[in-house]
């Protein structure tokens, strides 16, 4: 509850619309038990606080913030939740959410707002020296299929970054993607991806060359 009030105070707001649990996971906290601790403490007392929160209507949707496979099934067990921030695990370089998160979400309700959208940074630029795929240095794998899905955008006349910022939206459980963006001519970038058409046509090849998932949502 401080940390809300805090937030409204920096915000200058008198609500927050979506508010996220971040980082509970191995990654950030480094041992089991410690994230057996968090979800214990969330589960009986943070989430009756955001809880109270949304029934108050100071806060619009509860979520929590997950980069790492297997971390939504726990939270769905555990809370009730809005929805999903996933960063990662759903771009156009991999989908495997589609396993099994996503189709929990969709018997939950829960939806998803995708963040990480360009890997990185490899699904703006290509596979070009330094390009990092999921905040790691790439594999001669990842550089193959990345350069692979680069080519194929370029006969279909659309850039890596639109195709990479326009491929999460067509699936029905995504309200929105972030991006990000350093500067506000990179902002005026990103609009302009969002903008630019991308044929089904280019959709169709990335799956028929094996770059994409058959079962991945694109129309």
């Amino acid at each position: 509850m401080r940390a809300y009030e805090d937030s409204l105070q920096r915000l200058g707001m008198n609500r927050i619309d979506m508010l996220l649990i971040h980082d509970l996971d191995l990654a950030n906290l480094g041992s089991d038990a410690l994230v057996d601790a968090h979800f214990a403490q969330l589960a009986t007392g943070g989430m009756r606080a955001l809880a109270d929160l949304r029934a108050a209507g100071l806060v619009g949707a509860i979520g929590a913030g997950v980069n790492r496979l297997g971390t939504i099934p726990r939270f769905l067990d555990t809370l009730d939740l809005d929805f999903f921030l996933v960063t990662l695990p759903y771009t156009l370089g991999e989908q495997p959410v589609l396993d099994l998160e996503f189709p929990l979400c969709e018997k939950r309700g829960v939806g998803i707002v995708i963040g990480g959208v360009f890997a990185s940074g490899i699904l703006a630029t290509g596979p070009v020296p330094g390009a990092r795929y999921n905040y790691r240095d790439p594999s001669a794998a990842e550089i193959g299929r990345v350069a692979g899905i680069a080519a194929a955008c370029g006969r279909h006349g659309v850039s890596l970054a639109a195709a990479a910022l326009q491929f999460p939206l067509h699936h029905p459980l995504v309200a929105s993607v972030i991006p990000g963006a350093l500067s506000p001519a990179q902002i005026a970038q990103n609009v302009g991806a969002m903008r630019h058409p991308v044929p089904a046509e280019l959709w169709a090849e990335l799956k028929q060359l094996g770059l994409l998932r058959q079962d991945a949502p694109v129309g």
